[in-house]
């Protein structure tokens, strides 16, 4: 069956997932339209240009799905890590050495390659299918990183396996191995009740933020700082959640403040902001789903009212 949701189409939502976590504001000690939170090394147009230089990228996480369909997903996973490697490069020169987009590359390249995958096979492209198929795909993954990482002397190891030498988090990998479990059972349900609510994609994606902040592990937040920064970070997003978050005033005020005071203290919840834009490419994704689903049921019915009143079955 051919599908509906073409790569131009998954690359083009995964853009647009990438610009709209940049563009939801305000977020805590991250890059906005207001501020640049915790960071003195990049702000909004920064973002602009990442997102710009690899706008094809994700076009191309999709063909690999596609052009490697009649394989199991499994055999998916060096043919996406070569095309990751190559957007990196093309991050980094826009950005001339910021990580920007390191984590979101990752996480939506995963994504659009399955996605892809099982559009090309003609199957469900839901959230919790593409979750599943990433864990699929990236079984192992996190094992080999742990194991690279115990090999390594401490000086030489990147932030994320300091992280798991001294803490055991496992961070984005480990959270791609598991199907997005911090996606699925707490951003989404906050993000697709907020938009059903009729909230902003911009309020909808703050609130969400919150939620991850309050209920996750940020490895960024860990990196950067310790086990009691991350705790204060937890407790402080859920006073603001407790106020109502972009729903009341009282919780509007509230995120500014707390904007301001992350940044003071630096911290920057960088892994939940990949996060919100891994959510909205999967709500957005079930979106079209939906729509051409009943888009089908009304061609349908269109097709046999249309077939009964057909020239060729008219009395003469």
């Amino acid at each position: 069956m051919h599908h509906h949701l073409t790569p131009k189409k998954i690359g083009a939502l995964a853009h647009l997932s990438m610009l709209s976590e940049v563009s939801a504001t305000p977020k805590p000690g991250l890059v906005d339209r207001r501020t640049n939170g915790a960071h003195d090394d990049m702000d909004f147009f920064t973002f602009l240009a990442s997102a710009t230089a690899l706008r094809t990228s994700f076009d191309t996480f999709a063909e690999l799905g596609c052009a490697h369909a009649a394989e199991p997903v499994s055999a998916l996973l060096p043919h996406l890590q070569a095309a990751g490697i190559i957007a990196e490069r093309q991050m980094f020169a826009a950005t001339h050495g910021v990580n920007t987009h390191k984590g979101m590359i990752f996480s939506l390249g995963l994504l659009s390659g399955v996605a892809g995958w099982a559009g090309a096979r003609g199957e469900s492209i839901t959230a919790g299918h593409l979750c599943q198929l990433v864990s699929e795909l990236t079984q192992g993954l996190t094992a080999a990183a742990c194991e690279e990482a115990r090999r390594k002397p401490a000086k030489e190891r990147t932030k994320g396996e300091a992280m798991y030498m001294k803490y055991g988090v496992t961070g984005v990998r480990g959270e791609a191995e598991q199907g997005f479990p911090s996606v699925r059972n707490l951003a989404l349900p906050v993000y697709r009740q907020r938009r059903e609510e009729g909230a902003s994609i911009n309020d909808a994606l703050v609130d969400t933020l919150l939620a991850l902040v309050a209920g996750t592990t940020d490895t960024n937040i860990l990196g950067r700082h310790d086990m009691d920064a991350l705790r204060y970070a937890q407790a402080a997003a859920r006073r603001v959640q407790s106020l109502g978050g972009m729903k009341t005033e009282n919780g509007r005020a509230a995120l500014v403040s707390l904007d301001e005071d992350f940044t003071r203290r630096w911290l920057s919840p960088g892994g939940s902001a990949d996060l919100i834009a891994v959510t909205h490419f999967l709500y957005e994704i079930e979106r079209c789903e939906e729509k051409k689903e009943k888009e089908s049921v009304f061609q349908d019915t269109f097709s046999s009212v249309a077939d009964g009143c057909s020239l060729s079955r008219l009395p003469l």
